[in-house]
């Protein structure tokens, strides 16, 4: 294939990556320092790329040279980095998972799929003290800040700053249709969290407790509510008859992994999370591709309990609401 139509085909793939709204020349100009005239010409394949300005490409739109030739390799490339507490800024991070919820939400076509191993992050956001207490787990344990490891737990963690950037990214996230596949072990994970804490002697407070198991259920009975009606909506709103579609799946033994596919237009992307907080992205065709046929042969390995499924559909949430409030009940009295 001639390099020139093979350049042509670079610039159709990142624009298919750019919401929108945002223009590919004004785009490309701005990252290879040319004029737009120059661009119009790299674009159109009447000026073939430097290698620099190849590097310039793959490192501002997170691209393989493999990718970029139109090479067919077994290698993907993905893009992120590693938490640890002296690069970790949990303001920064959730300005981040902010962007890339909105970069989806700015395509007219576009679809989350989200296998959920633990329960989506972006539903605690609606439960400040839930909310409070995945951060104070988040520094104390996972990232061992210093600071924290002698704190006890305390409803008032997280700062207010924190705490709207979290409300905008669940706002956001209700705005794009989502596919979710859900376990009886979704629930586990934190569950664990705090009964690691009741017998670390984390809390002070037994009432604080008792909160985060009501706010728990809480937030499960509100995904109960987006499964029976079928759309997503914000934990203090009602539906309304133009809400954002949203599927259900209950899927017994597959569930291995946290993992989001977006529909952005005609591309995808995929983020895999790893390690509690490290999240890995690629828009890598084939990787992408591979990931959209798995999450459609979950979809019919799996049992939809959103908008019907009734049955099926009280049957699971009463797993997930009794584990809750069993641990609920069994909290010692002398906590």
């Amino acid at each position: 294939m001639e390099s020139s139509v093979l350049q042509q085909m670079l610039f159709e793939q990142i624009k298919k990556n750019l919401a929108p709204h945002i223009s590919l020349v004004d785009e490309i100009a701005e990252v290879l320092s040319i004029s737009n005239d120059s661009a119009y010409r790299r674009i159109r394949g009447e000026k073939h790329l430097a290698f620099e300005e190849l590097q310039k490409l793959a490192h501002h739109y997170r691209l393989s040279l493999d990718a970029m030739l139109n090479l067919q390799t077994d290698s993907a490339v993905f893009h992120g980095s590693y938490i640890t507490r002296q690069n970790f800024d949990f303001a920064t991070y959730l300005k981040d998972m902010l962007r890339q919820i909105q970069h989806v939400n700015s395509f007219e076509k576009k679809d989350f799929f989200y296998e959920a191993k633990d329960v989506p992050p972006f539903y605690y956001f609606q439960f400040p003290e839930l909310a409070a207490f995945k951060y104070f787990f988040w520094m104390k344990t996972i990232l061992q800040y210093p600071e924290y490891s002698k704190s006890f737990y305390e409803p008032e963690t997280v700062s207010k700053d924190i705490i709207e950037t979290g409300k905008k990214i669940i706002e956001t996230y209700c705005a794009v249709p989502s596919v979710e596949f859900w376990s009886v072990e979704t629930v586990n994970i934190t569950l664990r969290q705090i009964d690691f804490y009741k017998e670390s002697g984390v809390f002070r407070k037994k009432e604080h407790v008792q909160l985060l198991y009501d706010q728990f259920l809480a937030l499960i009975e509100h995904v109960e509510k987006q499964a029976e009606t079928g759309a997503k909506f914000l934990a203090d709103k009602t539906p309304e008859s133009s809400a954002t579609p949203f599927k259900l799946f209950y899927n017994e033994v597959m569930l291995g992994h946290n993992i989001i596919l977006a529909i952005t237009g005609e591309s995808k992307i995929v983020f895999l999370i790893h390690g509690t907080l490290n999240y890995l992205i690629t828009t890598d065709a084939r990787f992408c591709n591979y990931t959209y046929e798995t999450m459609q042969n979950l979809m019919r390995k799996s049992v939809l309990i959103s908008g019907t499924g009734e049955k099926e559909r009280s049957k699971f949430f009463n797993i997930l609401k009794n584990k809750i409030m069993e641990k609920r009940e069994s909290i010692s009295v002398a906590l």
